[in-house]
């Protein structure tokens, strides 16, 4: 769970004369879609005068924006307003909100369950929230509403730093078994291009260096273009790739089935694209990923890598696996790990299956505990040996780091590589968004030590 930056100044809040500023506590849960979805209601709260703050002790809203992808989901909001109880009868004025994909799947169940909570609103109806706030009383709004809500939330005058998160698309049509995104977020719509790379100027205009195009199924984008036209991922990155001052560009998250030609290109000639790409397989078993609904093999999604990595060799391939999925055999966990090897990735995310409500895969019963546990626990070492073994590999290795932070020690900044691995780095002279040139001489699992060299 993470907290967005401070996005609002309140300083540069045009409020009446006399009255102060509001304070907002937002908590996001799961994934970087997320993190955006707050950053993008701190904003339209901002524009009614709220201003982030990093505690919910003296908040006068709070707001948890919620996940529904891992196991336990409504348990963990359910805990934390729960544990909000004491501040609300502190003080009684004290709005608390529940957004996301929990708040879309339960709506006026969490009402029921916590009636210290005013409003309840879905991720695709949040640009709705300040009149929500604004309306008093509970509120419920789980709508998938017609409008665009991206025309409806104010612009992203307030953001600061190097680095932006950009959504390009939302929902997913794919329909894993395991997956309750299609009927949390819906169905897979596109945004305008146009608009798309008006914001990206926008937030290059204030100072930010590095995009990450987000989407629950993001390489699937297909956005107007004007008339009948449609661009694809490549397409928008490729434009994206003109502006002036955007020097970096990300996406995630990927299905294997969309990664089409062009895009597959763009990762070899596109020197903006960093040569990075999270590409979720979830096992590696094809009667595992038949049951799954991926509709892909492990030979395509082999066959897929070596053409990306033919496109470009050094790219950090990352990606996301399930084990204990029902069904699962020691064969099919076998295969999964054969397939870690064979891949070598610079990094995952793994999980053991927990069942979503909804799916279709959660009326069948899963593999015992104790060996989804196991098998877990082999996996994250393996994969843990290779992330090892990836960041070793970079000692002695130039890299460029784009400055995020400054260090815990004087004379020390902090950023990401290309590869998007964390680099701190000997720099006195260094500010938050500088890209600058270095030399690893140093790694642990999870960090590089680099020295800068000269400009």
């Amino acid at each position: 769970m993470t907290n967005p930056p401070i996005l609002h100044d309140p300083a540069a809040l045009r409020l009446p004369e006399g009255e102060a500023a509001k304070k907002l506590f937002i908590k996001t849960y799961g994934c970087q879609m997320n993190v955006y979805d707050s950053e993008r209601m701190a904003e339209a709260m901002g524009s009614k005068g709220y201003v982030l703050t990093e505690t919910a002790d003296d908040a006068d809203m709070v707001l948890l924006n919620t996940c529904h992808i891992r196991e336990k989901a409504s348990e963990k909001l359910y805990s934390d307003l729960g544990r909000l109880r004491a501040l609300k009868r502190k003080n009684p004025e004290m709005k608390v909100g529940v957004a996301g994909c929990v708040a879309q799947a339960e709506g006026e169940e969490i009402r029921r369950r916590m009636p210290l909570v005013d409003i309840v609103v879905g991720p695709q109806a949040y640009h709705r929230l300040p009149a929500m706030v604004e309306a008093g009383g509970p509120q419920v709004d789980t709508d998938f509403p017609a409008e665009d809500k991206f025309e409806h939330l104010p612009q992203r005058k307030g953001y600061r730093g190097p680095t932006a998160f950009l959504t390009v698309q939302e929902g997913c049509d794919k329909f894993c078994a395991f997956c309750v995104v299609p009927y949390t977020r819906g169905a897979e719509v596109s945004r305008p291009a146009e608009r798309l790379l008006r914001e990206a100027r926008e937030l290059v205009a204030r100072g930010v260096r590095e995009i990450t195009l987000l989407g629950q199924n993001v390489n699937g984008y297909h956005g107007a273009a004007g008339g009948a036209e449609s661009w694809t991922l490549g397409r928008l990155l490729r434009s994206l790739g003109e502006i002036g001052g955007l020097d970096r560009l990300r996406y995630t998250t990927s299905h294997p089935n969309d990664m089409d030609d062009d895009l597959i290109a763009a990762h070899g000639d596109l020197p903006q694209l960093m040569p990075y790409l999270h590409l979720p397989v979830q096992s590696g078993s094809d009667r595992i990923l038949k049951a799954m609904n991926r509709k892909h093999t492990r030979d395509q999604y082999f066959r897929l890598i070596d053409r990306i990595r033919e496109a470009r060799p050094d790219i950090l391939m990352t990606s996301d696996f399930i084990v204990g999925f029902p069904g699962e055999t020691d064969q099919d966990f076998e295969d999964t790990m054969d397939l870690v090897r064979r891949v070598n990735y610079g990094a995952a995310f793994s999980f053991k299956y927990s069942a979503r409500p909804g799916t279709p895969a959660a009326e069948k019963a899963g593999v015992p505990d104790a060996v989804a546990d196991a098998r877990l626990q082999a996996l994250q070492a393996l994969l843990q040996s290779q992330q090892t073994a990836a960041q070793a590999q970079m000692v002695g290795r130039e890299i460029s780091v784009l400055y995020e932070k400054t260090g815990r020690y004087p004379g020390q900044m902090v950023g990401k590589s290309e590869h998007l691995m964390a680099v701190h780095v000997e720099d006195g002279a260094g500010a938050i968004g500088d890209l600058v040139r270095a030399r690893v001489t140093a790694a642990s699992a999870n960090s590089l030590a680099a020295v800068l060299l000269p400009g």
